[in-house]
């Protein structure tokens, strides 16, 4: 199939067989490393490169906080898309560093998402639409973090309607939770997704109560470590004190970064 869109100069593209020519023009020697999540762009990746017909493999790094709809929907529908288990969870990670995860400090995604594909070209479905920030990535390009991982973002111009028309026309299953208002369906509780939290604890409570449990054992051990500030609201009382401040929308962004983490 093909998406043809027509360029600020009125010239005709086709987006999809372009991506294919991307995935087939950079194609490495010992195959792709397929980043897979089980999100609509990730869906849509796998199936470009299986158009392609290149050599690749699919791997999905669990977390520990991922939907459980989303985690059925890939062993039901993705068998062959290799599920790594994370080497700790995030409760354990909370407890740590000390603090929640925020948007400045996202300290778990380095350890439960951002792991393997070392020395190997890694394609995903990170696209210029999905942010601000990732307008800045390039098509191409290297890990900040680790010198011998590179990347590869073939669809990294398509918009949410060119992801969502390649769905549909192709009859590709996705997860259910996006035709239940679901915008994102990554980690539950993500900084990342806003007021999307207050949904989605709505929805699988027993993970916000996993929060509360893993937050007050990080108070504990701020206490126990004689870690605080004097004068300073971040001197939380308790778990439910540390979530509630971790929900609030208003907080100064520079909170944040008053937040020392532990190693």
């Amino acid at each position: 199939m093909s998406i043809v869109k027509e360029t600020v100069w009125g010239e005709s593209r086709d987006i999809v067989q372009i991506a294919i020519e991307r995935i087939r023009t950079f194609e490495p020697p010992e195959g792709y490393y397929v980043a897979f999540s089980g999100g609509k762009d990730s869906i849509v990746i796998l199936d470009l490169v299986r158009r392609a017909g290149v050599k690749h493999d699919a791997h999905m790094n669990m977390t520990s906080i991922d939907p459980p709809e989303l985690v059925r929907f890939v062993k039901q529908n993705y068998p062959d898309v290799i599920r790594h288990k994370p080497v700790t969870t995030m409760w354990k990670l909370i407890e740590k560093k000390m603090m929640p995860p925020t948007r400045l400090v996202r300290y778990c995604c380095e350890v439960l998402k951002e792991g393997g594909g070392e020395d190997r070209l890694l394609i995903t479905g990170v696209r210029w639409d999905e942010s601000n920030k990732r307008r800045t990535r390039k098509m191409v390009e290297s890990c900040i973090k680790s010198r011998t991982k590179r990347f590869l973002h073939p669809i990294i111009d398509w918009t949410d309607e060119d992801v969502w028309e390649y769905i549909k026309v192709n009859d590709l299953l996705y997860c259910p939770l996006y035709d239940q208002g679901f915008k994102r369906i990554g980690c539950i509780g993500c900084p990342m997704s806003g007021k999307g939290r207050l949904i989605e604890f709505e929805r699988w409570p027993r993970i916000k109560k996993m929060y509360i449990k893993a937050f007050d054992a990080a108070v504990k051990k701020r206490r126990e470590v004689g870690f605080k500030y004097e004068g300073h609201h971040l001197t939380w009382s308790d778990g439910d004190a540390m979530f509630d401040w971790w929900m609030e929308e208003n907080r100064k962004a520079t909170d944040d970064d008053q937040c020392v983490l532990f190693e």
